[in-house]
């Protein structure tokens, strides 16, 4: 039976291999270039009297590459001298050819004549006079350029002056023609490099004639009209044959434009010409106003809108949209206003958009107007201005295109025919109320009184009925944001921030993709995935609103680690920034995600009215983003229950981390959760300092971090024995038998031992009673691990271990950040008890292998793109939001209302000695420490040291029969006691203690 064999693929196509070449060609050629300029700045600052191993001197180092350049540059200097520039020309010219792929294929045959090159270089040097800054014995070409230079004076039979001079003479174009072989220049190459010098010159040359020949015209013009005025008749007739000319082209230029600005009269003077009056021509065709205006290509700005539209300013931008269509309907002999005379009647509104840079004083290019233009103010000082408006005006939007710039200078009218009507805007306006639409989700609305005018254009005239105008305060961009909140309740009562105070989801573009687009690049990626060997089909597309992942189900056999190897493949030929490849869970297609073409913005508030965030059996919720497929991701992080997030600078991590603590803040009160935030940076967090959610002050010294930790591990304690009394297991129980005892009226009891009895001398107990309180819970959000583990690493880890593995019932919960997602800050202890992590964007495969223990972060875009790993290790890619720093500084005003925080003192300060040494043993910081004379394996190691003599390491281990870890600690803790000395070079110790007698 005969099988079909397939020949197998080669590895890698032509195109690939080509590509490769053409980069390896590229870095050795930037390999070379960086080294030519290395040369280039150790033999430009070389300099006799530097320190090497020639010679020893304590002179500062002047060489730029330091003691290694001065050694290196002693030797070389000292053989060739001066021609070391030579190798610098040869790793430079070559290296650019490598990189530029200009003649690099010419390198072998052309570099055979360097070493002659060096050595001519070399006797050329030699046959100049060096300095008073060459100390060499040898000349500037190196004993070698003295050598051959003495051979060829020695052939010579003239005189040894003129025969160095004649020999210097014959060397240049030998040095020259030697370097343009070597260096691999062309006949074409020299050629197009000679006539760039000879233009260069001839372009040198001709503007400093010019620049020379407008100061002399200038003089001569000044003393022509002076002459013209002393002179008398038949003088002047003599000089107007001169100067007149060009005079009276100015005269007729001007006049003629004031009749018809079609009419240009050409300067004939050719030494005016390069002048002003050169350009004047061009001056005058640049402002020629078009036989037909074109109409205004409104672009709208990308800029997301953070604050909230107020209805005046959208009034005025309608009205002012709804003139400049009105106005681009108009037939071509009213849109030209430089040619109307005045007299004429009224035009309509002139929306001049051809001059952009037109300087906010100057008034507009109308010429229908008897009195100065009046200058139209910004759109914010317009929507802060009182606008009346008459019942029936229209209303349309204002181009988003035109700023502040581009509005200043228009002129609003309205015509029907006969008469114009203006829209007075008063420099001061007196506004009598002033509402904030981000408070309030129905503004008041006010009825303003209607502006008497004449007539209007009937076009823009047909609206249904009145509208009622609204006076908003001005948005403008120099005023400064109050410090007050604006949402102070007059009551005591506690309400959470809206979601007025967040950029509206309706802010932001969105961006599809149609069918035919996603079905074209499906059917790219196969083709793409066929070239490199793997089989498949595309079988489903999910576009988002950042990446799209297509689903690809592989032929069978093929294995996924083949495919997820491919990833930068891939990404290069479909021209993406990056591409993931990983395995659907529970599926069998692998997905590869390739990053849309534009991406859109997630927007917080969008998540937090959305279902998934409301749902209350969520008791701490996070929101997190968006899925692949743009639906709402919400964690619970009281079932996590601990979270560790890592990320490079510049990935999103400090947003992400503001996103979470906004989504507590935006569901619990701080009766119902604390925040204990630690930022060692003292930047991110900060803001946060004030609201009433806080235990304590941001804390941003380390030291006082590990404070913080060991008080909320004392508070873990104290909350389990409250909740062992209490009979429950978790704080929701703990706070559902307080609120049933609160809406009973009960108390709860607890016996306290007051004293001992005088008789019998047993304790005396009394049963205390007390209003139950609801236990908060707990979050401590820690932005940056790693400066933490610096400084006080065994701590930090011993309470996060602590905390971890028992704080979950009691309601604390840590939210920890780090930028250096390393081995040594990520220890295995802390992974272990961190089930649930999140990667944004990391430098590396080890680092995405050290928080999540897989690759795949390395390919993310950054800027909130994030792996999240729930506990059961599934990842899901999520999109975060983005919150601006002002929309935080509102929402902590906002909090910031409703009083000071109520602090707990011992978060910072700490516990007493005695409770705090109980501490120390709960987490196992003083086992093995200064222990003092507690421990009996101590004592028995000192006798025997004092008895016998003797203090070592292996000597204690025998003896007492230990490890030689303990051994080694009473050894260290005898020489902190200042009973033994410590060791010298050979090991040994002396016993300071005094024999015993």
């Amino acid at each position: 039976m005969a099988y079909q064999t397939r020949q197998r693929d080669p590895l890698l196509d032509s195109n690939t291999q080509e590509l490769i070449e053409r980069r390896g060609k590229e870095l050795f050629g930037l390999a070379l270039t960086v080294l030519g300029l290395a040369g280039a700045a150790m033999s430009l600052t070389y300099t006799p009297s530097d320190p090497s191993f020639l010679s020893a001197t304590d002179a500062p180092v002047q060489n730029m590459l330091g003691r290694t350049g001065a050694s290196i540059a002693a030797p070389v200097f000292m053989i060739i001298g001066w021609g070391a520039l030579a190798f610098v020309a040869l790793l430079i010219g070559w290296g650019l050819r490598f990189v530029l792929h200009r003649g690099s294929d010419r390198a072998v045959s052309r570099l055979m004549m360097a070493p002659v090159w060096v050595v001519i270089c070399a006797m050329y040097a030699s046959s100049l006079t060096p300095g008073e800054a060459w100390t060499q014995d040898s000349g500037l070409g190196g004993h070698l350029g003295d050598m051959l230079m003495g051979m060829a004076l020695a052939i010579l039979p003239l005189a040894t002056g003129i025969s160095l001079k004649l020999i210097s003479l014959l060397l240049g174009p030998v040095v020259l023609a030697l370097a343009a072989l070597v260096l691999g220049f062309t006949k074409d190459e020299l050629r197009r490099a000679g006539r760039f010098l000879l233009h260069g010159l001839i372009h040198a040359y001709d503007g400093l004639m010019r620049l020379m020949g407008r100061g002399a015209g200038g003089a001569l013009a000044g003393a022509r009209a002076m002459s013209a005025r002393r002179n008398t008749e038949d003088d002047y007739d003599m000089i107007e044959e001169d100067y007149a000319p060009s005079r009276t082209a100015r005269v007729i230029r001007q006049d003629a434009y004031e009749e018809d600005p079609e009419f240009l009269v050409e300067d004939d003077a050719p030494e005016e010409q390069g002048g002003l009056r050169g350009l004047m021509p061009n001056l005058l065709r640049r402002n020629k106003a078009p036989a037909v205006m074109p109409e205004p290509e409104l672009v709208e700005n990308e800029g997301p809108d953070h604050e909230v539209e107020a209805p005046a300013e959208d009034r005025i931008r309608a009205r002012i949209t709804d003139v400049v269509r009105t106005r681009t309907r108009r037939p071509a002999a009213e849109e030209a206003p430089l040619t109307k005379g005045r007299g004429r009647r009224p035009d309509a509104l002139i929306l001049d958009t051809s001059q952009p840079n037109r300087r906010r004083g100057e008034p507009p290019l109308t010429a229908s107007r008897e009195e100065p233009p009046v200058m139209a103010p910004s759109v914010a000082e317009v929507a802060a201005t009182q606008v009346d408006v008459a019942p029936d005006m229209p209303a349309a939007e204002v181009p988003p295109a035109m700023g502040m710039e581009n509005l200043a200078g228009i002129q609003i009218s309205l015509q029907d025919g006969s008469e114009r009507i203006e829209l007075p805007l008063p420099p001061e306006p007196e506004v009598d109320e002033v509402q904030t639409y981000a408070a309030e989700p129905e503004p008041e609305a006010t009825q303003p009184e209607p502006v008497a005018y004449q007539s209007y254009d009937k076009s823009a005239s047909e609206a249904p009925a009145p509208r009622p105008q609204t006076v908003v305060p001005a948005k403008s961009s120099y005023e400064p944001r109050s410090a007050v909140p604006i949402y102070h309740s007059p009551e005591d009562e506690y309400e959470l921030p809206p979601l007025e105070l967040l950029t509206r989801p309706d802010s932001v573009e969105r961006y599809t993709l149609s069918n035919d687009a996603l079905e074209e690049n499906a059917r790219m990626l196969e083709n793409v995935l066929d070239d490199y060997g793997i089989k498949g089909e595309i079988v489903s597309v999910r576009p988002g609103p950042v990446v799209t992942m297509y689903e690809l189900e592989p032929a069978p056999g093929l294995k996924a680690s083949r495919v997820i190897g491919l990833a930068d493949d891939i990404a290069r030929s479909m021209s993406a920034l990056s591409a993931r490849v990983s395995t659907v869970p529970g599926r069998s297609v692998i997905g590869i995600e390739l990053p849309n073409e534009k991406r859109e913005m997630v927007v917080f508030r969008e998540i937090l009215s959305s279902r998934s965030f409301d749902d209350h059996k969520l008791k701490l919720p996070l929101a997190l983003g968006k899925d692949i497929g743009g639906d709402p991701v919400v964690a619970n992080l009281a079932k996590m229950p601990h979270l560790l997030i890592a990320g490079t600078t510049g990935s999103g991590k400090s947003v992400a981390i503001n996103t979470m603590i906004l989504s507590l803040l935006y569901r619990l009160t701080p009766d119902e959760c604390r925040l204990i935030m630690i930022d060692p940076k003292m930047l991110e967090l900060s803001v946060y300092d004030g609201i009433p959610h806080l235990l304590s002050p941001v804390v941003t010294d380390p030291k006082k971090a590990v404070v913080a930790l060991k008080w909320v591990v004392a508070e873990m304690e104290e909350r389990y024995r409250k909740m062992s009394k209490m009979g429950v297991r978790n704080i929701d129980g703990y706070n559902g038998r307080v609120k049933d005892a609160l809406s009973k009226g009960e108390m709860f009891s607890r016996t306290v031992q007051t004293g001992f009895d005088d008789e019998t001398g047993d304790p005396v107990f009394e049963t205390e009673e007390f209003a139950p309180e609801a236990m908060p819970y707990i979050v401590v959000i820690v932005d940056e691990m790693a400066d933490l583990m610096m400084v006080a690493g065994k701590e930090i880890e011993a309470c996060i271990q602590r905390l971890a593995q028992m704080a979950r019932a009691s309601g604390i919960h840590l939210i920890m950040a780090t930028q250096r997602p390393s081995v040594d800050v990520i220890t295995g202890t802390i992974k272990a008890n961190f089930p649930t992590r999140i990667s944004f964007q990391v430098t590396s495969k080890i680092d995405s292998r050290t928080i999540l223990g897989e690759q795949g972060a390395e390919q993310l875009l950054g800027m909130g793109d994030m792996l999240y790993m729930a506990g059961g290790g599934r990842i899901q890619r999520c999109h975060g939001p983005f919150v601006s720093d002002e929309e935080v500084e509102e929402i902590v005003n906002h909090l910031k209302a409703y009083g000071p925080p109520e602090y707990v003192s011992g978060v910072q300060s700490g516990p007493d000695a005695e409770k705090e040494s109980e501490l120390d043993a709960v987490l196992g910081l003083n086992t093995g420490g200064d222990t003092g004379g507690e421990d009996a394996l101590y004592d028995q190691a000192v006798q025997i040291v004092i008895k016998d003599r003797k203090c070592s390491t292996s000597y204690i281990q025998r003896k007492l029969g230990i490890g030689y870890n303990k051994a080694a600690r009473l050894v260290e803790q005898m020489e902190e006691n200042q009973l033994v000395s410590p060791a010298n070079h050979v090991g040994k110790r002396e016993i300071l203690v005094p024999e015993q007698e």
